[in-house]
């Protein structure tokens, strides 16, 4: 086979030219390269939302490898089928990619391995997303790590190597095949008019990840601990979108905040916990992929959680409409912006799974389909956790109230403000555009009444800890 055979790139959430290890195993080899992003199905399985968020990546990447004097070839379709039209259609030797450790990623990489086996064509899977591969962080007893806190542990001195640069050239193919337009993909198709509102907040792309880390690193990071539970303050580091679509990686943002530890800077270490919390979630998804789709510990099947979605409770819940403004700007954040706040988001799972007493797997398949920053891990992770059939130890006694919860971490009321209209003279932009982003086929307005709840945080919590009680025994 010639030298000159291409090597496929294949581009999967990794949008990014730095600390790619795909990239650089790739543009290493010394052949041109074709870098190539398919719209596979695994693509075509993500919610509304994050299909959308994808879509604004990729152009976003595709420009930035034009300014590089490469080209992202588009395709749409099987992986295996169109990985095996392209390396025909441009007689590629290789083709390298960064790891999937999801249960639906992995299960497309081995159709992929197991199609293209006998080919000749070398198939390369490299480090994907993470700090650690799953396989490499064991117990003493040879096992996989249940709790959090010894994971911690047990990785938080390992060294790590500094992140890469880009490479500083990517060779080109004499020939490129052919690339689909990203617009016919109409990525972001079903979100309807939410689209529009959703672009005025997304931060898209490498350059503007890495900005947001240097900003973060600069003015923010000496205060995370203290302040990062504020959802008004504006403490986090907002890279949530950015490492779910790989536009920087997890590597970048661990040595970012081990400088500003070594700078004295208070809040690193917990900055350094959060993103080891994202790679034990992953940890847990790799070593148990039931997580994501079933509960994760035993004997909690027959828990008498409603599974109706359509309910008016649940419903009221998802349209920001519970009549509890906590857990209503929460959702309603999510709406506009794509995201929401941590202490947000733990909240307002706690009210659909304890005080509405509705299954976990409601409320991950909503935010499934209306967060801009959806990871398979970390949000199956979090919404078992909250909801007590995950890795915790004591979970009937973790029961949010959303009134204390908003008195201690949203005082002046200004995150309920934010994004709340009804009953408000002047109510700011965010809360306009929730009306703005939600189907108009739900009938609301911001000069409706604002709804009474049809639970109250107390009683809620008596009908979840007496469900609760009962099955402790």
């Amino acid at each position: 086979m010639s030298d000159q055979a291409p090597v496929i790139w294949w581009v999967r959430r990794d949008l990014r030219l730095g600390d790619n290890a795909a990239l650089a195993a790739a543009a290493g080899s010394g052949r041109p390269v074709v870098p190539l992003f398919i719209h596979d199905e695994t693509v075509e399985a993500l919610g509304a939302a994050a299909k959308w968020r994808l879509g604004e990546g990729v152009a976003a990447f595709a420009r930035a490898l034009g300014a590089r004097g490469s080209r992202l070839i588009l395709r749409r379709g099987a992986a295996l089928g169109v990985l095996r039209a392209v390396a025909a259609e441009t007689g590629a030797a290789a083709i390298v990619w960064g790891r999937a450790y999801d249960p639906a990623g992995l299960t497309r990489d081995k159709a992929v391995e197991d199609g293209l086996d006998g080919t000749g064509i070398e198939l390369r899977a490299v480090a994907g997303s993470l700090l650690f591969e799953p396989w490499t962080v064991e117990t003493g007893q040879g096992g996989f790590y249940k709790v959090y806190t010894p994971y911690w542990k047990a990785v938080r001195d390992r060294d790590l190597p500094e992140p890469a640069p880009a490479p500083g050239l990517i060779p080109r193919p004499d020939f490129w095949p052919a690339s689909d337009e990203i617009e016919d993909w109409r990525m972001g198709a079903a979100l309807g008019r939410g689209a529009s509102v959703l672009a005025r907040h997304a931060s898209v792309g490498e350059e503007a990840a890495q900005g947001r880390l240097g900003a973060f690193a600069a003015q923010k990071i000496a205060d995370y601990a203290e302040r990062r539970d504020f959802p008004a303050a504006g403490a986090t580091s907002r890279l949530s979108e950015h490492l779910s679509w790989g536009e920087i990686s997890p590597r970048s943002c661990w040595h970012a905040g081990l400088r500003a530890m070594e700078a004295g800077k208070a809040g690193a270490e917990t900055f350094l916990k959060e993103l080891v919390w994202r790679e034990f979630a992953w940890h847990l998804l790799w070593h148990s992929s039931h997580i994501a789709e079933r509960n994760w510990r035993e004997g909690w099947d027959d828990f008498p959680w409603s599974t109706d979605g359509d309910s008016p409770e649940a419903t009221a819940w998802k349209r920001g409409r519970t009549g509890i403004p906590f857990v209503d700007a929460a959702m309603r954040e999510m709406y506009v912006t794509g995201t929401m706040h941590n202490r947000a988001r733990m909240v307002a799972a706690s009210w659909l799974t304890k005080n509405l007493m509705t299954h976990w797997r409601v409320g991950m398949g909503w935010f499934a389909d209306h967060l801009t920053d959806w990871d398979p891990a970390s949000n199956a992770m979090g919404w078992q956790w909250v909801a007590g059939s995950g890795p915790d130890a004591a979970p009937y006694f973790r029961i949010f109230n959303p009134e204390t919860q908003a008195a201690k971490f949203d005082p002046d009321g200004a995150y309920r403000d934010a994004w709340i209209a009804e009953g408000r003279q002047s109510p700011g932009q965010g809360a306009l555009d929730y009306f703005d982003a939600v189907p108009r086929a739900w009938g609301l307005s911001p000069d409706a009444a604002y709804p009474a709840p049809a639970v109250t945080p107390e009683a809620g919590r008596r009908r979840a800890l007496a469900a609760y009680q009962a099955r402790e025994g």
